[in-house]
């Protein structure tokens, strides 16, 4: 059985040699056909790439990782996905040993393994570029200009891992080399001593950074981007951090009192959120000060018109308010009053002022299905009483949901100072759609059981709230996303670091007589006089991403933390099988490179790849150029005779015997005298025909004379 998901692109395929396109070229000049593999193909063809699961699929929580990875591409790319529709080329994702892909169109069914550990966003994010034709980052010709390899580190057997290809065999499509990539190794990869690198980079800074597994980088998606001739993302609507003086296109009200002003950090206290007042002559906001004119003047600041393919956006914003406590900044929705003319306005949320003059983040959810515009209005409470004015900075429209709950931690570094391993702070409460109440725990130097140091700590755990009565105990399918958010302010180029998991009957604690963690938080919890409610016992990781690069990105814009947390039903995901003919199960010829799997607790650790039969060995001559057809696919997993034959380890059941036919699996069951086990794997058992008619004959024997003794007894008992 097969789940209902493919991906589909908008441009074919461009590439001869890094990823593998339908192969006619025809018509194509030899400029195109250049040594560097580039196809660029015109006009708007569809190329159909369906991405779908097969038996066995992938675990829920899987399933619901692959979705949230192919939402990422769909707002930071020109690449989309979209239901199986019965294609013969298409993706199957299955749960096999560790996480591998092969590479490019393959022109038939072809596996890509979401195995045990492998279901993070980035690790999924990792395996799809693989199909959509990616090499590993350190595969690139002129790798060593950038990295060392530490040979006599790496285990024996495995030094293929670090070949290079030859510039006819892939191209880096005129990209600099990208220490940030999704695709590079880590350090510790394939590694003899667990504390010796097998590669490092040449400028000592980027060894921190080599192997991250957060998401795309910048040139990831140019990359993605160029490879497919398209630019286009799919959710993405709209952006402006006020850098540029036209703002974004956004326009002033005509109606209002007063305008915003487009400002910069040249005055003193005033600083942007792009930047954090850091640069010179740059960091621009949009402003209104509150602190003259006359109560309830407004200003207005208007979005362009926007047209909408979904049916729910998220807006975001950020915002701070230093005048009075009555000054108000409210988000409208001017829409298409069904003439044409975009001119209705609704009014969907108000900000009120406070005495918190930080830098705030605000989610809006927008639910427009026609052209439209934003509004931000601006209102004067009472300017006897301010001393400052209303700041907004940058604006991201994007048609996904909005987080569940969002927690900021303030002055971050000294929370760093002031803890040791094992403190830990508690969100708030928040409650999801469904009326669960939920919350995260924070451990700045990571849990006491962490085996690292340096690293931030983050587990979920449920709240007890108003709803309790009326929800389902336990809860479970729900899949829990939590992301620490890069604050870059172009949301395309955020490097979030998110983990994710999804909540079941067996995650049990002994801490609470073996009982479900999910049950009711006021029956296994315990009591937090904070949020006057019960929290429930944590899950979620030691080691999440380390205090070095929390630093290095926008993760502490304004010394502020800011987690995202998302708590969705994702039961139906069990029902999204379809029937589909495959024409083979198992690749063949593999390519073979590091695996992606990671843990749920501290290790981070590549494991062993198997052999690489198609690669350049040291001293080997170039690869000659090979036809799109003979190009070799990539894996990414620790059982390296897995797909040489398909029956090591036996997949079957119940001491069924494996056969490899045509690098297929097919399972002789076992059969005993009275019993036989079938299925695709021996799974179910089965009796004989001849056991079963026994077994039923003695049955209605057994009834018959039964009756007949309790007739008798009766018939005695009448005498």
């Amino acid at each position: 059985f097969v789940l209902f998901f493919r991906f589909h692109v908008k441009l074919v395929m461009p590439f001869n040699h890094l990823i593998l396109c339908p192969s006619s070229v025809d018509g194509k000049t030899p400029e195109q056909r250049g040594t560097a593999g580039l196809l660029p193909l015109s006009g708007d063809v569809d190329f159909s790439f369906p991405l779908v699961y097969l038996s066995p699929p992938p675990p829920l929580n899987a399933k619901g990782a692959i979705l949230y990875a192919f939402e990422m591409f769909r707002l930071k790319s020109c690449v989309d996905f979209k239901p199986y529709e019965g294609e013969s080329s298409y993706i199957i994702f299955q749960e096999f040993s560790g996480c591998w892909s092969e590479v490019g169109d393959r022109h038939v069914g072809q596996n890509l393994s979401i195995g045990q550990g492998c279901d993070y966003k980035a690790i999924v994010e990792h395996e799809i570029l693989h199909a959509l034709g990616f090499y590993h980052e350190q595969s690139r010709t002129d790798r060593d200009d950038y990295v060392n390899i530490w040979w006599d580190e790496i285990l024996p057997g495995y030094q293929h891992n670090f070949n290079t290809y030859d510039d006819s065999f892939i191209t880096d499509l005129n990209t600099p080399y990208d220490y940030e990539s999704l695709m590079h190794y880590r350090p510790l990869s394939f590694n003899k001593n667990d504390s010796v690198p097998t590669i490092t980079a040449k400028i000592p800074e980027f060894n921190s950074i080599i192997g991250q597994r957060m998401d795309f980088s910048a040139i990831d998606l140019e990359r993605l981007n160029r490879m497919y001739n398209c630019t286009t993302t799919h959710t993405f609507l709209d952006h402006c951090d006020f850098e540029k003086a036209n703002i974004c296109g956004m326009i002033q009200g005509t109606r209002d009192d007063t305008d915003w002003v487009h400002e910069d950090n040249a005055q003193p206290g005033q600083a942007d959120h792009t930047l954090a007042g850091q640069c010179t002559g740059a960091g621009y906001f949009m402003y209104l000060n509150t602190s003259f004119g006359a109560a309830e003047e407004a200003a207005l600041l208007e979005s362009r018109i926007l047209y909408p393919k979904r049916k729910q956006q998220c807006l975001q914003f950020f915002y701070k308010m230093t005048g009075s406590p009555s000054d108000r900044l409210v988000v409208w929705i001017r829409r298409d009053d069904s003439t044409g003319i975009v001119r209705k306005l609704v009014k969907v949320k108000t900000f009120q002022g406070d005495f918190d003059h930080n830098w705030k983040i605000a989610h809006v959810t927008l639910r427009e299905e026609k052209k439209f515009r934003y509004l931000f209005q601006g209102t004067k409470g009472d300017p006897q009483n301010s001393s400052g004015g209303i700041y907004l900075d940058d604006i991201t429209l994007t048609e996904t949901p909005c987080p569940t709950g969002v927690w900021t931690v303030r002055n971050f570094s000294q929370v760093l100072q002031n803890t040791v391993k094992g403190d830990k702070l508690h969100s708030p409460r928040f409650y999801n759609s469904e009326g669960y109440g939920l919350g995260l725990t924070l451990y700045p130097q990571g849990r006491t059981s962490s085996g690292n140091s340096g690293y931030l700590g983050l587990s979920f755990h449920l709240c007890s709230g108003e709803n309790d009565a009326v929800l389902e105990w336990p809860v479970e399918n729900r899949q829990v996303i939590m992301t620490i958010l890069d604050q870059e302010a172009d949301v395309r180029k955020r490097m979030s670091s998110s983990m994710v998991f999804t909540t079941s009957k067996s995650q049990t604690s002994t801490a609470i007589n073996g009982s479900v963690i999910w049950d009711r938080p006021s029956v296994v919890g315990s009591y937090d006089n904070n949020c006057e409610c019960f929290r429930s016992i944590d899950w979620g990781w030691s080691a999440v991403i380390s205090h070095q690069m929390l630093k290095r990105r926008s993760f502490l814009k304004n010394d502020d933390l800011i987690i995202f947390v998302d708590f969705e039903d994702i039961t139906h995901l069990n029902q999204t099988e379809v029937q589909v003919q495959t024409s083979r199960l198992t690749p063949q010829g593999l390519v073979l490179h590091g695996q992606e799997q990671q843990t749920s607790e501290d290790s981070r650790k590549a494991s062993l790849e198997a052999a690489l039969p198609s690669s350049l060995g040291q001293g080997q001559q170039s690869r000659q150029k090979r036809s799109v057809d003979s190009t070799g696919p990539l894996e990414d997993h620790n059982w390296p005779q897995y797909f040489r034959d398909p029956c090591d380890p036996n997949p079957c059941q119940n001491e069924g015997i494996c056969v490899n036919v045509k690098g297929m699996v097919s399972c002789r069951c076992v059969s005993g005298p009275a019993f036989f086990y079938t299925g695709e794997r021996c799974q179910a058992l089965q009796l004989h025909s001849s056991v079963l008619g026994l077994l039923v004959g003695g049955l209605a024997s057994m009834i018959f004379l039964t009756f007949t003794i309790i007739s008798i007894l009766y018939q005695r008992s009448r005498q």
